[in-house]
């Protein structure tokens, strides 16, 4: 007997979002998901919060001691997954505007939240930009159907979570004694991550290297001006122990980034250069890899559609975070099994985190088995 496709999946009870997202079902995975779970009506409700740092935070364009971010849940026959919009400065967003974009989201309507594909489309065109919100309801309605299925998402996509990289921590500009200090607090971590992007590089550079021989990456957050100047910089820090750059140029700057990409010795990573899928593709050839986040890719979906992108153009792939809870954080971190580096010290550079999720362990990103993201809160 030859089943037709609607057969299939109510025989088997597998209708993941992997799936839909990919046009590549995953007939191994069989979870039972009771018959109450394929049809409902979800419900979304969320909260302005404010995320305080450990420290002053500061980068090429700013400095800062808090982050707006807003979180939300889904709920759905007793189930609720979790999620968050994160909004440093230069995303343009903010309580106001996230809490707007997310009262005209109507997730009623629907009545499988295993329709992820269609969902989200019809949420990314509700209007335009709004990253961080659209990312908020994308990983809570990823949470959601994780846990529907009792499954990780790691797993889902199958991605072996015993590859996870380690995770760079993360120090921002500030004095050299202050770098001295924040470098010896970062002992854990098996690799640094430097702001540039001022006339003090060499003295942070130098600060770090007088107490510890750690591999540094540095990222510049579009603060050099000069190409050649740039090159010259690229070449003393790859001395220094340096190795990778991202986003050493304005991302307007896009042929002089291609020059300098082509001549650097170290692997040069777009961030603000590369915030969605449409862009990866032009990205090849302007860096040598990507700086994938969620609060930039409108969450795990599109996250997961640039990592294949990237990877399938022999693109480098970095994933990054912004100052989040462990909620966005673990969200993310199923993704890096297939990356090359990671940053997702963002729950790390904060005093008021409220859940429990991916660990930071020895300085490499662990991932827990549990359903969904995998974060709960405390």
């Amino acid at each position: 007997m030859t089943l037709n496709r609607r057969g299939f999946l109510k025989s088997t009870a597998v209708v993941t979002g992997a799936a839909l997202m990919t046009n590549n079902p995953y007939p191994s995975i069989s979870t039972g998901i009771p018959d109450k779970f394929l049809s409902g009506k979800m419900k979304l409700t969320y909260r302005p919060y404010t995320l305080d740092l450990r420290h002053v935070f500061t980068i090429a364009t700013n400095s800062r001691t808090t982050t707006p971010v807003v979180l939300t849940e889904i709920e759905f026959n007793g189930v609720t997954g979790y999620g968050e919009a994160s909004m440093p400065p230069y995303l343009g967003e903010s309580h106001e505007s996230v809490l707007s974009f997310l009262s005209k989201v109507d997730l009623g309507k629907y009545e499988n939240p295993f329709e992820l594909e269609n969902i989200l489309h019809e949420l990314d065109s509700l209007a335009p930009h709004n990253t961080a919100a659209k990312a908020s309801v994308d990983i809570a309605l990823h949470d959601l159907v994780g846990k529907l299925m009792g499954q990780p998402w790691y797993r889902i996509w199958g991605y072996d979570e015993t590859r996870t990289p380690y995770t760079s921590f993360t120090i921002g500009i500030d004095t050299p004694e202050v770098v001295r200090q924040k470098t010896k607090e970062a002992e854990e971590y098996k690799v640094l991550k430097v702001k540039l992007g001022r006339n003090t590089d060499k003295e942070m550079i130098e600060a770090i290297r007088s107490v510890t021989d750690k591999p540094i990456t540095g990222d510049v957050n579009q603060g050099w001006t000069n190409k050649e100047q740039a090159l010259d910089m690229l070449h003393w820090l790859k001395e220094h122990g340096v190795v990778m750059v991202e986003q050493p140029l304005p991302k307007e700057r896009i042929d002089d980034s291609a020059w300098l990409t082509e001549r650097s010795p170290l692997p040069i990573i777009g961030d603000e250069g590369v915030q969605r899928l449409a862009d990866v593709r032009n990205a090849a050839g302007v860096y040598h890899g990507i700086n994938i986040k969620l609060m930039k890719s409108t969450g795990m979906r599109e996250a997961q559609n640039m990592l294949a992108l990237a990877r399938s153009l022999g693109m480098k792939v970095m994933i990054g975070c912004m100052t989040e809870t462990s909620c966005a954080i673990s969200a993310a971190s199923h993704l890096s099994p297939m990356a090359d580096w990671a940053d997702l010290d963002g729950a790390l550079l904060i005093k008021n985190d409220v859940f429990d999720g991916t660990k930071i362990i020895g300085g490499k990103v662990t991932l827990m088995d549990r359903p969904g993201i995998g974060a709960v809160k405390v």
